[in-house]
């Protein structure tokens, strides 16, 4: 029987972490790896697992590599604590790891809950990710934010989607939105990128016509058109930090 084993990384989750590892009650094990929090995030995350190590904050691709090591599973589910498996998706995933096919890793669709409301368009929906993968084909880019999982061998798809609960408040949004435009900036400064004035426009233009328009945001209503604004700024914050790292 293949064992499974699930990562969390957590920093000020207290409002989400109960019901996040509760829906990965199924797995055989549940590794959490907390960032020093001053809510009780990691107390709450002991009543579900003895495997809770705090470390010092390095950045979310590293907090996940520490998790990573601290696993003893053949199979690695990760997901973050806004995150949630229901149980169709728990039977799926608990079917495909104890088939011997070639598949590395699986994605699966993901919707969001957005403002109050699912969202089904934009580009949201489904919205694959690779979630589920063999330890040893996979390990973590160094990304300062949304970091991305690197996998050795071919991905297989799931049918049933993971739940994210996102952003329940526009100030909830911008909260982390500093941060993450910090981030990504700082991401593309290191790789080479640069950009022009000019640039920033075009790309938040671009990005705004592409979810609104092309991928049917306006049928979310006006949650689908505040996510297709708060996109468009995202983009044009992060490429401007760019511009100004630049200088």
């Amino acid at each position: 029987m293949a064992v499974l084993s699930a990562i969390v990384i957590t920093r000020n989750e207290a409002a989400h972490i109960a019901e996040c590892l509760e829906s990965i009650s199924f797995v055989d094990e549940i590794v959490v790896v907390d960032s020093s929090s001053e809510d009780g995030t990691g107390e709450i995350a002991q009543r579900f697992t003895e495997h809770v190590y705090v470390v010092e904050w390095q950045g979310y691709a590293e907090a996940k590599q520490v998790a990573l090591q601290k696993t003893t599973g053949e199979w690695i589910l990760w997901l973050d604590a806004d995150e949630r498996i229901p149980p169709e998706l728990a039977e799926e995933i608990k079917r495909v790891i104890q088939k011997n096919d070639c598949f590395s890793g699986y994605r699966m669709p993901r919707k969001a809950y957005f403002l109050g409301r699912w969202i089904r368009h934009g580009g949201w929906y489904p919205g694959y990710v690779v979630r589920l993968f063999k330890k040893e084909k996979g390990h973590f880019g160094y990304e300062r934010v949304h970091e991305k999982l690197i996998l050795d061998g071919p991905v297989g798809t799931l049918k049933e989607p993971l739940i994210h609960y996102t952003d329940y408040s526009i100030e909830e949004y911008y909260n982390k939105f500093n941060r993450y435009t910090s981030l990504a900036a700082q991401d593309l400064k290191e790789e080479g990128r640069s950009i022009s004035p000019m640039g920033m426009v075009f790309r938040s233009i671009h990005m705004f016509v592409r979810m609104y328009i092309f991928r049917a945001g306006f049928l979310d209503g006006v949650e689908g058109l505040l996510l297709a604004v708060f996109s468009s700024n995202y983009v044009f914050t992060k490429y401007a930090k760019l511009w100004k790292l630049g200088r």
